[in-house]
């Protein structure tokens, strides 16, 4: 008989197909009362992806639970506590979608700034016909403030390097990059930035942390760009800052309960919105599904697992 395998929600199906053919794989969500029962004490590994829930009264309904997979960088959504406090180890897939994260931001940066999809609509209403579009933001030379220094942080400085920015950030530890001012102020940060790019990792200790101060001292010809987890945004806040001209625009690819997108943020030329798409190319789809089924197959096989996150 093939190893069980619980699959949680949000999965892409490639990879559930994939891991088919040398397990056997069963949905949470689709499971009655009595199947979940006929193999509670069966499941070693739980497949999840970054926005997926691993909540502890799961995790403890699994008395062979040894491994909790998770497709995708973030884990916020795994009760970390939970799965240590009994031994279960818990993998990701760090490094590989760097990249692409780090591409889109910088391409959301110059969307909102220069209002390239408003001014696309611009002409599509005909209105070209009847005078130019409005003047937009420079990018290049501008002052960009990255909240949260880690791997994502550190690519889209490398990036903005390219446009000449004055780059600072805001991060619970100092980095030794000489060429990025480091503010322990967040909101001095803010002040001090033309746009504010969220690249921090979600979870309870960064809950809300873009609040109305912080778009406050933005100020209204600041941009915010959150490619992190919308969770890190006071959502609500956001949308009061657009709706009152507070803030000059906005570049949001993830959101507080997707796949709801407040309406106030919708058909606005000064937001771009994306559908939580950072990672979202077919190589490096194609190179998370591949490491996710590695760290699995040196579980069972007993070996180190390639990724494993650590206390």
């Amino acid at each position: 008989m093939k190893n069980i395998i619980l699959r949680v929600d949000k999965v892409p199906e490639v990879l559930a197909e994939q891991l088919s053919h040398d397990y056997t794989l069963y949905e949470y969500e689709k499971l009655s009362v009595e199947e979940f029962s006929a193999i509670v004490g069966k499941v070693q590994v739980i497949l999840a992806s970054g926005e997926s829930k691993v909540a502890a009264s799961l995790i403890n309904q699994l008395p062979a639970l040894k491994l909790i997979a998770v497709f995708g960088v973030g884990y916020d959504g795994v009760d970390i506590h939970a799965a240590f406090q009994r031994n279960i180890q818990v993998t990701n897939t760090p490094d590989i979608l760097t990249d692409d994260v780090a591409d889109l931001s910088m391409a959301m940066m110059l969307a909102v700034s220069r209002q390239i999809i408003g001014a696309q609509k611009f002409i599509e209403r005909g209105d070209w016909h009847r005078g130019n579009y409005p003047q937009t933001t420079k990018v290049s030379g501008g002052r960009l403030g990255i909240v949260g220094f880690g791997r994502i942080g550190r690519a889209v400085a490398q990036r903005a390097k390219g446009f000449a920015m004055r780059i600072g950030y805001f991060d619970k530890y100092r980095s030794d990059n000489e060429a990025c001012i480091y503010y322990p102020d967040l909101l001095e940060l803010a002040r001090d930035s033309d746009v504010l790019m969220v690249c921090a990792s979600g979870g309870p200790q960064s809950a809300k942390l873009i609040n109305s101060d912080v778009l406050a001292a933005l100020g209204p010809q600041g941009i915010l760009i959150n490619i992190a987890r919308g969770s890190v945004v006071d959502e609500a806040a956001l949308v009061e800052a657009i709706s009152h001209q507070r803030i000059a625009g906005a570049g949001l690819d993830v959101f507080a309960d997707e796949p709801n997108v407040p309406p106030a943020l919708l058909n606005r030329d000064n937001v771009v919105i994306t559908p939580h798409i950072g990672s979202a190319t077919r190589a490096t789809r194609a190179a998370m599904a591949r490491l996710v089924i590695d760290n699995i197959a040196a579980f069972y096989a007993d070996t180190p697992l390639l990724t494993a996150v650590t206390k």
